[in-house]
């Protein structure tokens, strides 16, 4: 296998062809590209993404936490892309997929044979009010901002007790559990700086339960009650106004809808979010809100165009929007792309599986883990309803590992080691 190609991608106007063009070199490029690679070493593939660094986002909360290095969550993107794939440093404006091409940001236009589309999800921080202008100062914080993390355990350590909210939007997002995992480790972090007696927790969410998943619903609704969470459903962050410190909140009502006014003295924040807007304005995005890329769930393969596929964040694929989830996808997609290319029947199945690893304190996780209908999917031969230690042992040490040296390298068996670990 040939080592890996990073192309210059300064502005030109001209035509370059790929077999296979993967646009998006986070989480799940990057394990299509490696699986790929693995498979078929002749095979040319070109990744497109814009960013100088790739990070491993799922440790973000614990960064917010002060438990984890931010540092250590960041790599060169060039340091990431597989042996034998070929990473150009560039964006993409539009697609045209009935004629195999699109354009990117530097003037190129890049026609395929197969395209992949899997560029991430977008933070609509402009979406509410106020947002963009005070995050990361004087109170409102997000682990969901690049380097926002830092600025979360800041306030967190400093914190001298009053008004603590944390807020999820009304719109998919990418990691559902995030905004609550934050809170639960702010509890415990002001227990033992002496101020949690002083403090006022609150979990803002615009959904009407704490999670979407019903047999988790009630072990983190104990979580709630055992740490003394105010519990406050169909609240819609829409405003903050910095200078009041407020945050304005739609809350949904037999009668409609009513605007509530909450005073805050930190405000973790989890924007809403939705498909970059090169999709959403593409011929490849489902109708409807969001703008996913419209793929079959269970073959990743684009409901009109066959010879586009797509997975992870951007995708409409009606399950959480993981890392864990992207694990299970890559696999499917790489063997639909491989039997489409050999003209043969697309036979593979994703079913849904996702995974939260929900941090309920430190040293406590559960495992939640699901596929398409609610069902829980466990990995290991335990109740996956429980509070862990060992599952807190996964999240912390384990999971950043696979992710860098099995996940990304296009490794798929990490599975029966980890068993056999937390079994010893």
């Amino acid at each position: 296998m040939t080592a890996t190609q990073v192309l210059t991608a300064g502005p030109e106007s001209r035509s370059i062809h790929h077999q296979i063009v993967i646009v998006g070199g986070g989480a799940a490029g990057l394990t299509v590209a490696a699986q790929l690679a693995d498979r078929d070493s002749a095979l040319d593939i070109l990744i497109l993404d814009p960013s100088e660094s790739h990070y491993y986002q799922p440790a973000w909360t614990l960064v917010g936490a002060g438990c984890y290095r931010y540092e250590d969550t960041v790599k060169p993107t060039k340091s990431v892309i597989p042996a034998g794939v070929q990473w150009r440093q560039d964006g993409v404006v539009s697609f045209d997929p009935e004629a195999d091409r699109l354009q990117t940001q530097h003037g190129a236009t890049i026609t395929y044979e197969i395209l992949i589309v899997c560029p991430g999800i977008q933070l609509d921080w402009d979406k509410v009010v106020g947002l963009k202008e005070a995050l990361g100062k004087d109170g409102v914080c997000s682990n969901y901002a690049v380097g926002g993390a830092n600025y979360t355990w800041e306030l967190l350590n400093d914190f001298k007790g009053g008004n603590a909210l944390f807020t999820f939007p009304a719109t998919p997002i990418k990691c559902a559990g995030a905004p609550q995992k934050i809170m639960y480790l702010a509890d415990d972090i002001f227990r033992r700086n002496g101020v949690r007696s002083q403090t006022n927790l609150s979990y803002c969410t615009a959904g009407p339960k704490i999670f979407a998943i019903e047999t988790f619903v009630p072990p983190l609704t104990q979580v709630l009650e055992r740490k003394n969470i105010a519990m406050k459903p169909k609240h819609n962050l829409k405003e903050v106004r910095a200078q009041a410190k407020e945050a304005i909140f739609e809350v949904a009502t037999a009668d409609g809808t009513d605007t509530v006014t909450l005073p805050y003295d930190i405000l973790h924040v989890a924007p809403p979010m939705s498909a970059p807007d090169f999709i959403k304005n593409s011929p490849l995005a489902i109708a409807g809100p969001g703008g996913w890329v419209d793929v079959h769930k269970h073959t990743l393969q684009h409901n009109r165009y066959p010879n586009v596929f797509s997975l992870g964040d951007a995708s409409s694929l009606p399950t959480s929007k993981t890392a864990a989830a992207i694990r299970k996808e890559a696999p499917v997609l790489v063997q639909n792309l491989l039997d489409y290319l050999s003209k043969k029947p697309l036979e593979a199945r994703y079913n849904g599986y996702s995974c939260c690893p929900l941090i309920t304190g430190f040293g406590k996780t559960i495992l939640a883990e699901f596929d398409y209908d609610g069902k829980p999917e466990p990995s290991f031969p335990l109740d996956p309803t429980q509070e862990r230690y060992s599952m807190w042992i996964l999240k912390r040490h384990v999971l950043p590992w696979v992710y860098w040296n099995r996940m990304l390298k296009g490794k798929q068996h990490e599975g029966e080691p980890i068993r056999k670990w937390l079994r010893a």
